[in-house]
Parts: structure tokens; sequence; C-alpha cells
């Protein structure tokens, strides 16, 4: 832009129905006619948006419109978030799904990510460390930086829905410094 300055705007879509209406596609087209950038990001719910194919066309259709997707998030520890959170595991297989799905242009988008206490947590997959099942994650923005993307391992657990449902792998802590709470 001729200021010098850059505008993002975060914009929070859950499904890709909410693209169809004609009036955001073009609120989108204007918004993106100023020079502002959009990034699109959203929670993964149950019974709304928890498949592959959901969240696949969600960001194929952003892309499309000019949008970048930015984060899946995983539903937060609320009252309801029972009702309508996805364990951990699952919703990990629906990311890593829908984004072998999508080109390299919506390959932008981070997640399964959680906004814990710590720090933006991304679940980075699932895979088998010294005989013991884990989740591999790391800390995409950390209160503490030197947190930020070190990879840690939490003992694996189907029925996890956030952050502070998970402990540490092979008895030890996350990483020096990381609590859950």
């Amino acid at each position: 832009m001729a200021s010098g300055r850059h505008l993002a705007l975060m914009a929070h879509f859950t499904h890709p129905q909410e693209l169809r209406p004609q009036v955001v596609r073009d609120a989108m087209r204007r918004v993106r006619g100023t020079g502002a950038v959009i990034r699109c990001q959203g929670p993964l719910v149950a019974g709304i948006n928890d498949s592959a194919e959901a969240w696949a066309e969600l960001w194929d259709v952003t892309t499309t419109l000019g949008a970048v997707p930015y984060y899946q998030f995983v539903e937060r520890d609320t009252g309801p978030q029972g009702y309508f959170g996805v364990p951990l595991a699952r919703g990990h297989q629906i990311f890593r799904d829908a984004y072998a799905r999508v080109s390299g242009l919506a390959r932008t988008v981070r997640g399964p990510v959680m906004s814990a206490m710590p720090g933006k947590v991304c679940v980075d997959g699932v895979a088998e460390v010294a005989g013991e099942k884990v989740f591999v994650l790391h800390l995409i923005q950390a209160r503490d930086p030197e947190l930020v993307d070190r990879p840690f391992f939490a003992a694996y657990d189907e029925g996890a829905t956030w952050f502070t449902d998970l402990k540490p792998a092979f008895g030890t802590e996350f990483l020096p410094g990381l609590e859950p709470g």
C-alpha cells in the first residue's frame, strides 16, 4: 500500500455454507479491493463441520475468493465444549484428510490449534516413539518465546479434547517451563 501499512482482516467461517451468499462474496471482494488481506479461521465443531469434506471445501472456497486459510481451531474448553468438542485424535485426522485434498494455495492453514494458557498449541500428528503412541505437538505462539516451535509429546488419549486433558509422554514433563494449566 502507498502508506507503507499492511492491513490483514481475520474472518471467521465455520462452514462453507457461510460463503455461498453473494453478499458475503461481494463483501470479501470489496475488502480485498482496498488492498487488505483476508485470513480465515474457524473452530472444529461436532455435528457442524466435523468432516474432511467440509474443511476441504471451506479452504478451497476461501482460497478461490482470494482469502488465506489460517487456523482450524479446537473448540475451546468451555461449558458447552462437551457437546460441540471433537477429540484431538479425530480432529487431527479430519485436518490431515482435508489438508491432503486441497491445493498448495490452501495449505497455508494450520491446525488443529488450541488457544491454551501457554499459547497456541498445534497438534502435528500421532506417532509411535520408543514403543509409545503419542501426540506430537508444538507451540505456534507462546507466553515464553523460548517454547515457540519446539516439538513436545503427550501420551495418546483417544478421548482428550483439550490441552489440559493431555499428560506428558514418557513419564516426563512436556517442556521445561510448559504447564498445561
